[in-house]
């Protein structure tokens, strides 16, 4: 995508406010890396914890993005075009003091948490006035149809995956071969997961198992049919070769997620936890809304929590899960992104 000169005189600030763990982070900085390179849009981001970035991308300090502390006390700034808070993180008071000052005021957006649930349509793109200053923000929610914002996918993505070879990966990383008929997983997800009721599953499948530990994480000697081998931390663009090499993959949060989905793969979500069992009902919209929906469902609920982990039953669905995983994958890619939604958007609303 060739930027247009209108993209190249647009700042943008990005608020992000570290909650959990990675997932904030990675997903204000593939925003970011997407708007800065393929929309040429001179971005600012603004993070109160900047080191899951040396992990997500270890050499961001020599790329187009600006990363600023987020501290007290704040400095003088001048605000940008655009400002986008994450998750409704609320950029400081003196810095929305200054946005009220300037005579051509900013596109104020406030980017929402990934949901599949009807009400996004309704609230996507909605204004909400500021209570006391001449300020505007707009609602702008990622999501999985036209009704919304799209989803963050980078252009090469494609190109990527097509020059992508599995071999080279497990050499690199130490990996054995594959064995006849095995299946391979990744698993990333939350310390809560029930690992331990799966493992002996695992260990008793008709077919050999591989199952890719990222970070290092460690579920015990290899038993069985079951061997575990444990990966280093990968920055985020090298997160989606071990999806790629999987036959299913286990994610957590909202980044990951979406990456599964991208990788058109059989997968698992380890939802994040809301009091009052709020994130099941995100869950099942999202299962209401995929094309396998129905065969997910029971072990997904068991996997955050709700029933039994029937892993053979699972395990005898993948075959119709990975046909619906790539009918899934179109489906998505056929609808704008997430950051070219955002650029139109905001471009509206600087003319």
């Amino acid at each position: 995508m060739t930027p247009t000169p209108r993209n190249r005189d647009i700042f943008c600030d990005i608020f992000c406010a570290v909650v959990d763990n990675y997932g904030d982070a990675g997903v204000c900085w593939r925003l970011a890396s997407q708007l800065a390179v393929e929309h040429a849009w001179r971005v600012r981001l603004w993070i109160d914890d900047p080191r899951p970035l040396q992990r997500l991308a270890p050499h961001h300090a020599g790329g187009p993005i600006e990363v600023r502390h987020w501290r007290a006390p704040w400095p003088v700034v001048d605000p940008a075009d655009v400002v986008i808070e994450a998750f409704a993180c609320e950029p400081p008071a003196e810095y929305v003091a200054a946005m009220a000052r300037r005579e051509r005021k900013p596109v104020w957006i406030n980017l929402e948490y990934l949901s599949a649930e009807a009400w996004v349509a309704s609230c996507h793109g909605q204004p909400s006035p500021h209570p006391r200053l001449p300020l505007v923000k707009h609602f702008f929610f990622p999501g999985f149809d036209a009704a919304s914002g799209g989803l963050l996918r980078e252009a090469d993505y494609d190109a990527r995956r097509a020059a992508f070879d599995e071999t080279a990966f497990r050499a690199e990383f130490g990996l054995p071969a594959r064995r006849a008929d095995e299946l391979t997983i990744s698993m990333f997800a939350y310390p809560h997961c029930p690992l331990p009721e799966l493992l002996p599953a695992l260990a008793r499948s008709s077919r050999p198992v591989s199952l890719l530990l990222p970070g290092g994480e460690a579920g015990g000697a290899n038993q069985g049919a079951l061997r575990q081998c444990p990966l280093p931390f990968l920055p985020q663009r090298r997160y989606d070769e071990i999806l790629w090499a999987s036959d299913l993959n286990f994610v957590r949060g909202e980044d990951s997620f979406v990456r599964a989905q991208w990788a058109a793969k059989p997968f698992v979500w380890h939802i994040y936890p809301q009091d009052g069992d709020a994130h099941l009902v995100k869950l099942d919209a999202f299962l209401d809304r995929h094309p396998a929906g129905g065969l997910m469902r029971p072990f997904w609920h068991a996997w955050n929590g709700k029933g039994h982990l029937d892993w053979p039953a699972f395990a005898g669905s993948l075959p119709t899960q990975a046909s619906a995983a790539q009918t899934w994958n179109r489906a998505l890619a056929g609808q704008r992104d997430l950051a070219s939604a955002l650029v139109q958007f905001s471009g509206e609303r600087l003319k």
